[in-house]
């Protein structure tokens, strides 16, 4: 049936090839979207959790990085003095949607491989189970008593489940951004997959959505926590509360209990010269290229009414933001401003140098112009909107390597590190031929 309707879509031109091509495709959509979510669904996300036996976590894992950095620490008379620290490898990353998390994972996956640490990775796929709340046994090839050094995929953040996995020194790292902003990514990104989008009248839904949210919005419809409080959903809160409920002041103080650095997409440089301090790790551990970035044409620019509405709408989210804005900036004075604009600098310069190296052309392309299978980025339904990159070709022994990671997308990378994605690779299939 569905090999007949390709055929007739393809072999119709002009406006009435057009209607049947948009019918057809509406008919494959609808199927392999139900059908599929339905099988993954039963597959990926088995209703009875076996119980877990409590065993003590260890302390750290048997491999330590042995060398020593310096770190600068002021003193009484504010000067810098240097004093010898080990890097901290036991962390954990909140991957949070749509805030530049897949740039920071590629930087984690890089100086995991860099000191052999040990990832606790999901099975089957790139997130544990999302959207349901993170167990241990989601863990491939989980055992009680082993030890991890790092778990960073996508989860819906569940803090007794993550302690009992992780060493006791962990330390945390989550990253936000600006909610107006993420609203607008996440609605382009995954719109097309909450179905209470699907009877939003006209072109430009996004703006008829922020005019007239309530009359759109299921709040208990497939899909939607990602168009609503999205970041306050991903601590594993309640994203529906109203943003005066005593428990969102619960919630946040729960967070800035928790983690020890939250990053901010907006001042993403900043947030790394932060880590590598509290880390103790060194300037090359933070190298990045800007990874899952959309074409600037694909992005709405919202007016300031629309911005208004994006954060009245996602007032929890917008809270959330401001009070770690605030402790952001107050870490940033404890480090010296001066101190960070040198070192942003430093950074900056760094990832310009390597641009240079491994980056055909120095800058990303769109989907379309990548030439290579292993370097093209994931895309959204009905688009191709996600850029990505050349390696140049003919580049040394000595840069081919670090330059092949550093452009490498999630979805390549975690192949290369060994975690079987198929239930991933499934859904892409059904992706590519949704966006034919």
């Amino acid at each position: 049936m569905f090999s007949g309707c390709l055929s007739f879509c393809r072999t119709m031109t002009g406006k009435q090839g057009r209607q049947w091509r948009s019918m057809c495709k509406g008919l494959i959509l609808g199927t392999l979207l139900t059908s599929c979510m339905i099988l993954v669904y039963c597959v990926s996300n088995p209703q009875v959790h076996f119980s877990v036996p409590e065993v003590p976590v260890p302390y750290s894992c048997a491999h330590r990085p042995s060398q020593f950095h310096p770190k600068l620490i002021k003193n009484s008379s504010e000067k810098y003095t240097a004093h010898p620290c080990v890097p901290k490898v036991d962390i954990m990353f909140l991957k949070t949607h749509k805030t530049a998390s897949s740039t920071f994972l590629n930087i984690l996956f890089r100086f995991g491989e860099k000191h052999r640490l040990k990832f606790a990775f999901p099975d089957s796929r790139n997130d544990f189970f999302y959207p349901s709340f993170f167990q241990r046994s989601q863990v491939k090839d989980y055992k009680p008593g082993m030890c991890f050094n790092i778990i960073c995929n996508h989860m819906r953040f569940n803090a007794p489940e993550v302690a009992k996995l992780l060493p006791v020194d962990t330390s945390y790292i989550t990253i936000l951004r600006d909610p107006a902003e993420l609203f607008e990514s996440s609605f382009h990104y995954f719109g097309r997959l909450a179905p209470f989008t699907w009877k939003i009248p006209g072109d430009d839904k996004l703006t008829e959505f922020l005019l007239h949210p309530h009359e759109y919005f299921d709040p208990g419809g497939f899909n939607s926590y990602y168009l609503k409080n999205l970041l306050f959903f991903d601590f594993g809160l309640d994203n529906s509360l109203e943003v005066d409920d005593p428990q969102v002041e619960e919630g946040i103080r729960f967070i800035s209990d928790r983690f020890q650095l939250v990053m901010l997409v907006e001042y993403f440089e900043e947030s790394l010269i932060l880590l590598k301090d509290a880390l103790c790790w060194e300037m090359d551990d933070l190298l990045f290229f800007k990874l899952n970035a959309r074409k600037g044409s694909t992005v709405s620019k919202l007016t300031p009414e629309l911005r208004a509405r994006a954060l009245e709408w996602n007032a929890i989210d917008w809270k959330l933001y401001q009070h770690f804005n605030q402790t952001f900036w107050k870490k940033v004075d404890a480090y010296g401003r001066q101190r960070m604009a040198a070192d942003v600098a430093e950074l900056k310069k760094r990832n310009k140098e390597m641009a240079s190296i491994c980056i055909e052309g120095g800058h990303p392309v769109e989907a379309a112009s990548i030439q290579e299978t292993d370097m093209q980025p994931w895309q959204p339904i009905g688009e191709k909107s996600i850029m990505g990159y050349n390696l140049k070709k003919n580049l040394d022994k000595a840069h081919w390597k670090l330059c092949r990671k550093m452009l490498m997308p999630e979805i390549q990378y975690l192949t290369e590190l060994g975690v079987n994605l198929w239930i991933t690779k499934l859904w892409g299939h059904v992706r590519d031929i949704i966006n034919w």
